[in-house]
């Protein structure tokens, strides 16, 4: 059974800085495209960032909420996603999945593996 799971969540200050982590038993995460996704309470889970496979040049996606803010990066020996999440505000807040998919996409019908989350609390 595929298993992605989250790590690195917390709870900090605005301004601070987190990073998230994705890793995968059974399958290798360089053959897929990568999502980050987040759901607050009581809103729809919305798409923060995307980085494809290693056949399609691993281009990035993000959000305009986050972008210049986040970064999506791979390190493949470690079979592992990061999102780098910097200058966090409250509106940041949300629990955060990551999801494994064929193609770089903002819908999450369109992934097919998912992490069970990691909450991200920003707050003073």
């Amino acid at each position: 059974q595929v298993q992605l799971v989250e790590s690195g969540g917390g709870s900090v200050q605005p301004g601070g800085s987190l990073r998230l982590s994705c890793t995968a038993s059974k399958i290798t995460l360089a053959y897929y495209a990568i999502g980050w996704f987040r759901q607050a309470p009581g809103k729809e889970r919305e798409g923060v960032s995307c980085i494809a496979s290693n056949r399609s040049d691993e281009t990035t996606y993000y959000a305009n909420s986050v972008k210049g803010r986040f970064t999506i990066s791979r390190d493949h020996a470690k079979n592992t996603v990061y999102l780098q999440m910097n200058s966090l505000k409250p509106e940041d807040t949300a629990v955060y999945y990551c999801a494994a998919g064929p193609w770089v996409a903002t819908h999450p019908e369109e992934f097919d593996y998912w992490g069970q989350g990691t909450q991200v609390t920003v707050s003073s």
